[in-house]
């Protein structure tokens, strides 16, 4: 066991007697590089969102950690994930979003690739004008492809691929959730945004599961959905977050509203639900609209924090609706830019030596503490 499975012991501890993360784990590169692999790479982490590849060819290149990923539609309409390389000499092929009209190219020696992965295309491998070779096995060298899965409009990849199948992995909240499991439809310009945060990506996780800090960082969001009018979410080993029971927003005096998901259940009538699903996406499911927040850990210090909007039905993205959209994701961004100077704070204070990786409320922190959990019950396994 490494000195840094022993120092994760306390946070595996119950919530009552653990500590939180140790400082390291969000100031040391080096911790970061093997977080890499056993947080990132070993499980389903998000990468991106399929409306950005929305129509078939449709392509986009994405440094995952590091990890070159170019993230299509095929022929068929299915999101495929490659690595984003020639078989031939490792040379990038797509660098920047683009639609592949016929096949996928590369710059260098001009091998081609078929959106299903397949290399269609040769030339002169064997010398001037001979585009084959019984050393060139074409069916053997297609584009790598990573395992993906899409759900909530989010990509999701397992690098490794040793991670259980997605259906398994989130089967208790795609079950807790069932409800949402319909067509969702795209705010548009508006309703997508990115903020950057200097703060390692777990601080972001953190903050976003508890409702504690309600009353001091989000007051205006407190004066109408108070910190008792909300819940936990402790699901060790799976997610974490929260509920609120009074979900009823007023976005202007028009008295017009967005249309609800059809045949969902009561307990959505006024309820909402705020959960992470380890490691770096947040979701946020109300009766008419859901959002997703992917995480990108930029460095062990530098969050970019890409926000979509997504609504019930179609017409809710049309026109006239425009104007109660923006003011939606206006509400939004206001929400998550009041967290920024705390998560920042937060990554501020991690510097501090002698700081224990801080002490939980049993009460209020369980699903910051269920996250915690999470992220030791990583290593070593």
């Amino acid at each position: 066991m490494s000195p840094l499975d022993n120092n994760l012991d306390r946070v595996l501890e119950p919530v009552t007697t653990a500590r939180g993360l140790p400082n390291e784990h969000y100031v040391d590169r080096e911790t970061f590089e093997r977080e890499k692999q056993s947080v990132f790479f070993d499980n389903w982490a998000g990468i991106g969102f399929g409306k950005d590849v929305a129509e078939p060819g449709d392509a986009r290149p994405i440094n995952f950690l590091g990890q070159p990923l170019l993230v299509l539609r095929d022929r068929e309409g299915a999101v495929r994930v490659y690595m984003n390389v020639c078989r031939h000499r490792g040379m990038k092929l797509v660098s920047a979003p683009c639609k592949i009209e016929g096949v996928i190219r590369c710059p260098y020696h001009s091998w081609a690739y078929g959106t299903d992965g397949r290399l269609a295309a040769t030339p002169h491998v064997g010398g001037p004008d001979c585009n084959a070779h019984d050393g060139i096995k074409r069916d053997e060298l297609g584009l790598i492809e990573v395992r993906a899965h899409v759900w909530q409009d989010v990509i999701f990849v397992n690098i490794s691929g040793t991670a259980p199948p997605f259906e398994e992995y989130a089967a208790d909240l795609i079950n807790r959730w069932k409800d949402f499991a319909k067509p969702i439809h795209h705010g548009g310009e508006e309703s997508s945004f990115k903020l950057d945060v200097n703060c390692n990506w777990k601080l972001a996780v953190e903050n976003y599961c508890e409702s504690y800090h309600l009353p001091w960082v989000h007051p205006g969001l407190n004066s109408y959905s108070r910190l008792e009018d909300h819940y936990n979410i402790n699901e060790y080993g799976l997610y974490s977050g929260q509920g609120s029971l009074v979900y009823n927003p007023k976005l202007d005096d028009s008295g017009r509203t967005f249309s609800n998901f059809e045949n969902i259940s009561e307990r959505w009538d006024s309820g909402a639900e705020y959960i992470a699903l380890y490691p770096n996406l947040l979701f946020g499911v109300h009766r008419d609209h859901v959002y997703a927040i992917l995480l990108e850990a930029v460095d062990q210090t530098t969050t970019r924090e890409h926000i979509e909007i997504y609504y019930a039905a179609p017409d809710m993205t049309d026109e006239p609706m425009a104007d109660l959209r923006e003011k939606n994701a206006v509400l939004w961004k206001g929400i998550f830019a009041e967290d920024i100077f705390v998560v920042e704070g937060m990554q501020q204070g991690r510097h501090a030596r002698g700081f224990d990786g801080g002490k939980f409320s049993p009460v209020m922190d369980g699903p910051t503490h269920c996250f915690h959990h999470w992220i030791a019950s990583q290593y070593g396994k």
